[in-house]
């Protein structure tokens, strides 16, 4: 069956417009032209969601937390606001990437087929076989294959960047990694200058997800100058 995906856009031309592109790919789609709405369509479990953030209720960032309590579907920001400050709220409300208007139609199906499956890959733990292998870390147990992380047997809630992160600092514990070594290992694209922030912004959250307190982090550390390390205890 193929992906759906709920297209979040108050303007309709882009909204018809995208649907129609889509379509021709074989994708099934959802239509929201506000917050509220796409909230509702949430329910339906799309994919993917191509958000706006410029919305006539709620803007795109509140949605995009809001999708967060309940979903870990990728979320794709679709927005003609492409500022560092507009894309470090976007990834901190939960985002997965950023697309700036105007766009090439090739450029957001490349988008959209990369966030699918990393998605199809590590979704659904109802989807693990009992083969599954693990990588055990003083108080974490990592899935090297799904997108589940388990501190003291609980299962920890993050979106498939923070655990490919994650998994990439459990697995080569104690290294020291740049942003760029991250960057490029996790998105596997060339890293830019402003993937910095990018990084350091899911670094954040992940210590939201793991540390007892992210403020005083323990397992994530920061070498300055260097980049980051995982310690276990």
């Amino acid at each position: 069956m193929k992906d759906t995906i709920l297209i979040v856009e108050d303007d309709r031309d882009i909204r018809e417009v995208v649907t129609i592109l889509l379509g021709k790919e074989g994708y099934n789609t959802l239509q929201a032209a506000t917050g509220e709405k796409a909230l509702e369509e949430i329910s339906r479990n799309p994919d993917l969601i191509i958000l706006d953030v410029m919305l006539p209720d709620l803007d795109g960032y509140e949605v995009c937390r809001r999708i967060r309590k309940v979903s870990l579907a990728p979320v794709l920001f679709l927005t003609a606001k492409g500022g560092v400050h507009e894309k470090t709220e976007g990834f901190e409300a939960g985002g997965d990437d950023y697309l700036v208007k105007p766009f090439f139609q090739e450029e957001l199906m490349v988008r959209i087929r990369a966030l699918l499956r990393r998605y199809e890959k590590y979704r659904g733990k109802e989807e693990i076989q009992p083969d599954v292998q693990y990588l055990e870390a003083g108080r974490f147990r990592v899935s090297t294959e799904f997108n589940e992380v388990l501190k003291d047997g609980e299962a920890v809630t993050m979106t498939d960047i923070e655990y490919k992160i994650f998994k990439l600092f459990v697995r080569y514990r104690n290294k020291i990694f740049s942003i760029q070594n991250i960057y490029e290992s996790v998105w596997e694209k060339p890293y830019f200058y402003d993937a910095n922030n990018t990084v350091m912004v899911h670094i954040r959250r992940l210590r939201m997800a793991i540390e007892d307190d992210p403020r005083h982090p323990v397992y994530i550390h920061t070498e300055w100058g260097r980049g980051y390390r995982f310690v276990s205890e």
